[in-house]
């Protein structure tokens, strides 16, 4: 067996930027990984690691050679390779020549296309350890900085300055060089805690060296996990509950490498002031977690993670309640000045920001939300003070833009506004609708909870999709910058699960009329239903609905997306009863029939030209259950129409096992193709079903 050894690689460095952490992590392991593959050295279990100062990879078991590697570079054919006097022609020669052999060196390939010179050789195996650097300078040059940097008069950049490289392969310090750093098999641990070099004596120790004698937790996943561990104790201490964003909890992990939790409080006065606006002082400015009571109230405390364990924490607290103070002062201030005047006041200072140079201001936006929201509660057959007001929440809806509060903290637009209607006395509809326009935000988040919030946030969606379309500058690639697929499926998802039953491109089409000259109109709405109806594969491969679902009720072009999505359920569930693969291929022969026959639907089948028991009990059967089939269709019951269809399946294979369809003569064939065309028409009521995998 080949003898192993273990690598450890890691790249010292100055404070990385925590939200770039996990993903240089992940490619600094991906990197070398995939450099010791192509070199086709075998290692077995990988342990990456991440702090703010550095980037590690302990792989176990690495092949300290590689192994021989049979090569075989292929030639000119045979058949060009030698003339007719058998004499190697220039091609042969020339192959010969780049090979550094004799053309009688050469063999020869032969193939069912042909005959081939060919030349085979033994790679001789490298040792690891002259093969490694290399692979560790192109795993370092290639991780992914969000924005680089120069440092000292050195050539090299990256996102923060490199101060020390560890290399170590085995009991040995690997010799390599990166960034113009030596490797060596010491380490440095925390900047305030040990400030002195560490000695790594093998790879597999990395780990608990650091940890032991350098107040240094590698592991993020480790280290996430006693943050979070330590941060629910203090709360417990403090008498309340702590509440921990997975997203502020990366950020902790990633600006610590040894961390410690430690409680604060603020004073009761600015619980004056909204919950979301002090949460997100706290959370964006100070990366602290806010604490409740058992009601879910927000309490006057903190909880802080020090990247240290001080001698006098008592200090750290007051330290940090000192700095909050400020913020909150701040936040109280925003919000008192913001109280100052009513909500819609600010709506004529919307008309200098612009929203998108070629669509206008951001109140000609205001003014487009406003008249589609009043559409869309009228296509939902909402009473006058529900149009009423979601005409109002339209108008306001992006008010809370020109807030002192909105400008510190952008995330709080919506929320404000809602805040702010209320308190400028407007209708609690139109305040509900008016801090609900943004959501879904994300995928998972909360939908508007009433019909008000749910057209007005249709509509400022919409808006913005026939817009940007209409402008010609849709998604592409990755690049969103106007979040527009986001928007899509948020649409989508306020229509199904909250079963709106909306015409999509009937509400496409009024958007695209409201944007005037402004967009390029001629078949917007079109393209737009289109992007939007997509979103609907993923939005349903995420609920397990497999793709041939999706195809099979996308034949069919529901233009409502909640009937589109009572279809797929429906299709979905059929596809797993025992009956649905034999009907998926009967109706796939049958369309084959129609295609070959090119028949027309609508021909009604004539009992008299029925010669054959199988035909006779098939159309038998059609006719008992077409009438019920077609009154569930109608009702949106798709379920139920497929779950009566399938009783089809015995009478139809029966059909095709006994029944010649292309019968010579030609009005018992197009009797037979009639009824076929009968079965076809009575599935696509719902979907094409055809489409469906075996």
């Amino acid at each position: 067996m080949a003898e192993v050894r273990d690598l450890l690689v890691e790249i010292g460095t100055e404070e990385l930027p925590p939200k770039a952490l996990t993903t240089l992590e992940r490619a600094l392991h991906d990197g070398i990984t995939t450099g010791l593959t192509k070199e086709s050295l075998g290692f077995g279990a990988v342990h990456s690691y991440a702090t703010p100062r550095r980037l590690a990879v302990v792989i176990e078991d690495v092949a300290t050679v590689q192994p021989e590697r049979q090569t075989e570079r292929r030639g000119p054919a045979v058949s060009v390779a030698f003339g007719e006097d058998g004499l190697p022609t220039k091609a042969a020669q020339g192959f010969a020549r780049s090979c550094a052999v004799e053309v009688d060196h050469l063999d020869r390939l032969k193939t069912d296309a042909g005959e081939w010179l060919v030349y085979r050789s033994t790679e001789v195996a490298q040792f690891s350890a002259s093969l490694l650097p290399g692979i560790i300078n192109a795993a370092v040059m290639a991780l992914p900085a969000p924005k680089r940097m120069r440092w000292s008069d050195l050539d090299y950049e990256f996102v923060r300055p490199v101060r020390w490289l560890t290399a170590i392969f085995g009991a040995n310090t690997l010799e390599c060089e990166v960034m113009g750093l030596t490797a060596s098999n010491t380490t440095h641990g925390h900047r305030f805690h040990c400030p002195e070099p560490i000695t790594v004596s093998a790879p597999r120790e990395y780990a608990r060296v650091l940890e032991q004698q350098g107040f240094v937790i590698a592991d993020f996943a480790e280290r996430r996990k006693r943050i979070e561990a330590d941060v629910r104790a203090v709360a417990q201490a403090e008498g309340g509950n702590v509440v921990i964003a997975e997203d502020l909890l990366d950020e902790v992990t990633a600006l610590t490498e040894w961390p410690v939790a430690i409680a604060g409080s603020f004073d009761e006065a600015f619980l004056q002031v909204p919950d979301a606006a002090l949460i997100a002082t706290m959370k964006a400015n100070q990366k602290y977690f806010h604490l409740t009571d058992e009601n879910g109230k927000l309490l006057p405390a903190f909880i802080t993670v020090a990247n240290l364990r001080s001698s006098d924490p008592l200090s750290v607290r007051h330290g940090n309640e000192r700095v909050i103070r400020p913020r909150l002062a701040d936040a109280q201030f925003f919000y008192q000045t913001d109280l100052k005047q009513p909500l819609a006041n600010r709506l004529a200072g919307l008309e200098s920001v612009v929203f998108q140079r070629q669509l206008g201001s951001v109140a000609d936006k205001s003014q487009r939300i406003s008249e589609l929201a009043v559409h869309v509660a009228a296509a939902l057959g909402a009473d006058t003070d529900t149009v009423r007001a979601a005409r109002r929440a339209g108008l306001l809806s992006k008010c809370d833009l020109g807030t002192e509060m909105v400008g510190e903290f952008p995330e709080l637009q919506g929320f404000m506004g809602g805040v702010y209607a209320r308190a400028s006395n407007e209708p609690e509809a139109v305040a509900i609708a008016v801090a609900d326009v943004y959501k879904p935000r994300f995928a998972g988040d909360a939908l508007p909870g009433t019909v008000t919030g749910q057209a007005v946030a249709i509509a400022d969606k919409l808006d913005t999709l026939t817009g940007i379309f209409g402008i010609k500058q849709p998604p592409t690639g990755d690049r969103d910058p106007f979040a527009l697929r986001r928007a899509a499926l948020g649409v989508l998802r306020i229509m199904i699960e909250c079963e709106l039953n909306l015409d999509l491109a009937r509400l496409l089409d009024v958007s695209v009329e409201a944007h005037g000259a402004s967009v390029a109109a001629q078949e917007l709405s079109r393209t737009v239903f289109d992007f939007m109806i997509e979103r609907m594969r993923g939005y349903f491969a995420e609920q397990g609905v497999s793709p041939d679902v999706y195809q099979a009720v996308h034949a069919r072009a529901p233009a409502r997306p909640l009937d589109f999505a009572r279809r797929v359920v429906a299709v979905q569930a059929f596809r797993k009863r025992p009956e649905g693969a034999s009907l998926a291929a009967a109706n796939k022969r049958i369309k084959n029939i129609l295609r070959q026959a090119d028949a027309a639907s609508g021909h009604k089948v004539n009992d008299a030209l029925l010669k054959e028991d199988a035909e006779w009990t098939l159309a038998a059967k059609l006719v008992g259950l077409a009438p019920r089939a077609k009154e569930l269709q109608n009702n949106h019951d798709y379920d139920g129409a497929l779950t009566l269809l399938a009783g089809l399946r015995d009478p139809v294979d029966a059909f095709f096992e006994n029944v010649r369809v292309m019968d010579d003569d030609v009005a018992v064939r197009a009797n037979r193709i009639a009824l076929l065309s009968s079965i076809d028409t009575l599935f696509m009521q719902t979907a094409d079903i055809s489409l469906l995998q075996e």
